[in-house]
C-alpha cells in the first residue's frame, strides 16, 4: 500500500514539476524558416539573454506592432530588455548583433513564429554556433504556448548542452569554457 502511495506520489509530483516549463496551459505554436523580405514594419524587439560575455542562452524576439497577441517571456524581468517602436531593417540589425555574443558564434537564423491558422505573428533570431563547441549549431529550446491571446515564450538550452556546460561534459567545470 505504501508503494503505491509513492508511485502516486512521484507520477503526480513529475506532472506539477513539467507544468511551469511547458506550454500547456494554451496551444503549442512553431516556427519555422524565414527570411528577411518578409519582416516588414515597425517592431517590438524582446532581447533575451546576454547577461555575460559568454551566454549562449540569447536570443531575439521581433513582433509586429500593433499584435493582436500578448507576448510574454517565461523569465524574470532582469533577464530580458524590451524596445518598442523599431523599425524592421533596424529591428533585425539590433537582434543580429545582439545574439554575436559568444565567441563560437556561428550565424544567425530567423524564424518566423506562426499561430494556428499558419499566420507569421512574430520572428526569433537565434544564434547558431561553431558544432565543435558544443555538439550542435543549435543550443536553444524555445517554445511557444497560446492560451487566451497571450503568447508565453519558453527559452532554455538544450540538456545535452546544459549538461556539458553545467553538469560535467568533460574534465573541467563548464566543459572547458
Amino acid at each position: 500500500m505504501r508503494r503505491v502511495f509513492f508511485v502516486i506520489f512521484v507520477v503526480i509530483a513529475i506532472f506539477v514539476a513539467a507544468i511551469p516549463c511547458s506550454p500547456a496551459f494554451g496551444l503549442s505554436l512553431f516556427s519555422k524558416d524565414a527570411h528577411a523580405s518578409e519582416v516588414t514594419g515597425n517592431f517590438t524587439v524582446m532581447l533575451y539573454g546576454g547577461r555575460y560575455s559568454t551566454d549562449v542562452e540569447t536570443v531575439a524576439f521581433l513582433i509586429p506592432e500593433p499584435s493582436k497577441y500578448t507576448f510574454e517571456l517565461y523569465a524574470p524581468d532582469f533577464d530580458y530588455k524590451v524596445v518598442r517602436g523599431v523599425p524592421a531593417a533596424d529591428a533585425l540589425h539590433m537582434a543580429d548583433q545582439f545574439v554575436r555574443i559568444d565567441y563560437a558564434f556561428l550565424r544567425s537564423e530567423l524564424n518566423k513564429i506562426l499561430d494556428v491558422d499558419g499566420s507569421t505573428i512574430g520572428f526569433e533570431v537565434r544564434p547558431l554556433y561553431q558544432p565543435l563547441e558544443f555538439g550542435t549549431e543549435d543550443v536553444l529550446d524555445i517554445s511557444y504556448g497560446l492560451s487566451n491571446s497571450r503568447v508565453r515564450i519558453y527559452v532554455r538550452l538544450k540538456p545535452e548542452v546544459w549538461n556539458h556546460l553545467f553538469g560535467g561534459g568533460g574534465g573541467t567545470k563548464g566543459g572547458g569554457r
